[in-house]
């Protein structure tokens, strides 16, 4: 553009934050980190760091979380890009802009903290706040993120056994939702969805109740489940 004068403008820096959940124990667990430096230093945080210029968001994310967790070669782990938060007090050192990432991954080692990371772990979700800078705020929108995918996609069959029952399947809605569900109706919503979900021919486990052993499935091929399953709260509501 002519007349442009890029020395008009204040400079700004652009940054990544990680939302990484996963299940552990029957529970949503989030992955955090101890900042080792100011600002905060000693609180709680999403993983994260500065995008170095020659990097995209996305491969600054993968870095960060190697450097500062060291989960740098997880299997199954999907970083899928969540918004961007602009607010210009977000960071007390300059104007910094966040470009926020979340993940719900399947079978996570355990992290150790490295970089300015004083140490890393994984924490339950609903102990997780206060959180450093607006990361309470980043972490809510992701949670609300994969709850959603849950409802429209197979997602949920990742954090199962590759043969798995219904009831497995059903934990892990509850666990990331936050509410019981109806055996039944979710048994029922489960298996009259094309593609979710496809039997094991001949193949049952004992589940430790007094009736028939339960039938194995293992995830289908859908992309996307029609109808969604949609949570209780949003039951009725236009698709």
């Amino acid at each position: 553009m002519r007349g442009y004068d890029k020395y008009a403008y204040e400079p700004f820096a652009v940054t990544v934050d990680l939302a990484v959940l996963t299940l552990r124990a029957g529970a949503l667990h989030v992955l955090l980190v101890e900042r080792g430096q100011e600002p905060y230093a000693g609180r709680w945080a999403l993983p994260g760091g500065f995008v170095l210029p020659e990097e995209s968001a996305e491969t600054a994310a993968r870095r960060e979380l190697a450097e500062e967790t060291g989960l740098s070669d997880v299997s199954g782990l999907h970083l899928e890009q969540l918004r961007t938060y602009s607010e210009p007090d977000r960071d007390p050192r300059m104007r910094v802009v966040s470009v926020a990432f979340t993940a719900l991954l399947p079978h996570p080692p355990e992290p150790h903290g490295g970089g300015d990371a004083a140490q890393a772990r994984w924490v339950p979700y609903d102990r997780a706040r206060p959180l450093a800078f607006d990361h309470d705020r980043i972490l809510a929108d992701a949670h609300e993120r994969v709850g959603a995918r849950l409802e429209y996609t197979g997602l949920a069959t990742a954090f199962c056994p590759p043969e798995f029952t219904l009831g497995e399947l059903q934990q892990v809605y509850e666990t990331v939702w936050g509410t019981p569900l109806d055996r039944p109706n979710f048994r029922r919503k489960v298996l009259a969805t094309p593609g979710f979900v496809e039997p094991v021919p001949g193949a049952a486990r004992l589940t430790g109740g007094r009736g028939k052993p339960a039938a194995l499935y293992r995830a289908g091929g859908a992309a996307a489940l029609h109808p969604p399953l949609l949570r209780p709260s949003r039951e009725g509501r236009p698709a």
